[in-house]
């Protein structure tokens, strides 16, 4: 599957499509099996992760069959495809591209392309009662794009893959709102008034009922995902459960606490504020846009500690330049380059951060990097992990 289909997080734009042809050729050559199920469809630059999974949680502890898709993983593939936080069967993934590989090659699919229409045949196969599915990028030509959703969600518009959604808050808010369908729910994770308007036009326009989550009122949950950003998540995904029990799913309140109590044991969900070491304190978190990363790093310096020391690594496509000033000056950094072609060279980001008085040390692998910083830190410092959803994967 690496190897003969065209993958976007290692080469890039290469394996973007600019439309949804190729999945619906895809999925009318598998009987659409997204017609098979119900779904709940989740965009937005950040929190959509961690907001389908919250979801699914909540959902699982109602005592429903509930497919998951996600992207992308961080140790194994199968991550994507879970029903009830469990991954998809090794066997299930040979037989499909066993039964379907020439037709695969044969129309050129992408990676992701295929791994849609992977997901969406397992989750006919198993006859899941309902199924979160994360957009990948954008929302519009995203290929998740061809499900009729019970809701939609966007968690929030922030500056990423501005190459393919545009270079305004306004162009990638228009392709986020591409996934608002016509009479069903859409429920807004943030309040932003530059674009506002967008998503009460599309709404309008496709009759459909929309709610501003972070305008809303409701207690205060305890979840099991940590660090400050999530309580937009939390809130976004308790509206998403309420429209889903106004159609009349059998959810209580029992459901939504142990849901969000217990979102790593029921999904498996790694990566978020996630803590690997203790003495000193390890932080993973897959935060890699400007927005992300200043919720991080200002939760990072309200930790007391000694010193915090970076781990970083970024992919080529991300603009630097507005994020680099987000890091503390005083800290310690290690720069290495994520193992996928669009790694960004590990010298070039030394000497960016460098230039910028963030003074650090370039290291051939992610696995090296974190190696020292363990080295040069003492027991009451703190090392953050990050930049890259890969490089986390790599130390994780």
């Amino acid at each position: 599957m690496f190897s003969k289909l065209p993958m976007y997080q290692n080469i890039g734009s290469s394996a973007y499509k600019k439309d949804l042809n190729n999945i619906i050729k895809l999925s009318e050559y598998l009987n659409n099996p997204h017609n098979h199920f119900k779904s709940i469809h989740i965009a937005g630059t950040n929190g959509k992760g961690s907001t389908a999974h919250m979801v699914s949680s909540i959902l699982q502890e109602s005592k429903y069959s509930v497919g998951l898709y996600t992207s992308p993983h961080l140790v194994d593939f199968r991550e994507r495809i879970k029903i009830n936080g469990v991954m998809i069967e090794k066997e299930f993934i040979v037989d499909f591209i066993k039964e379907n590989i020439d037709f695969f090659n044969d129309n050129s699919f992408s990676f992701f392309e295929m791994t849609v229409g992977l997901a969406f045949e397992y989750f006919k196969m198993k006859s899941v009662d309902i199924a979160v599915i994360e957009a990948g990028m954008g929302g519009r030509l995203d290929s998740t794009n061809i499900i009729f959703p019970e809701v939609s969600v966007i968690t929030n518009i922030s500056y990423d893959h501005v190459q393919y959604l545009g270079n305004t808050i306004e162009d990638i808010a228009r392709e986020k709102a591409g996934i608002i369908k016509k009479n069903t729910p859409v429920v807004i994770g943030k309040t932003q008034n530059k674009i506002l308007s967008i998503f009460n036009a599309v709404a309008k326009e496709k009759k459909s009922e929309i709610l501003f989550s972070d305008s809303m009122s409701q207690k205060n949950y305890e979840c099991d995902l940590k660090g400050s950003y999530q309580k937009n998540n939390i809130k976004t995904s308790i509206i998403t459960i309420n429209q889903l029990v106004s159609a009349g799913y059998n959810i209580n309140e029992n459901n939504i606490v142990d849901g969000l109590r217990n979102v790593i044991k029921n999904t498996g969900i790694r990566g978020r504020w996630e803590i690997i070491g203790n003495e000193p304190l390890i932080i993973c978190d897959v935060a890699h846009n400007i927005d992300a990363l200043s919720i991080v790093i200002n939760d990072l310096k309200l930790i007391n500690s000694n010193k915090i020391h970076f781990v970083l690594g970024f992919v080529n496509d991300k603009n630097l330049d507005s994020i680099v000033d987000l890091f503390p000056e005083s800290s310690n950094y290690y720069f290495a380059r994520p193992n996928i072609g669009r790694g960004l060279d590990e010298l070039e980001l030394r000497e960016l951060f460098n230039n910028n008085n963030r003074i650090g040390e370039s290291y051939p692998s992610v696995a090296q990097a974190f190696k020292s910083a363990i080295k040069q830190s003492n027991l009451d410092d703190i090392i953050y992990v990050g930049g890259s959803t890969f490089v986390v994967s790599e130390v994780i």
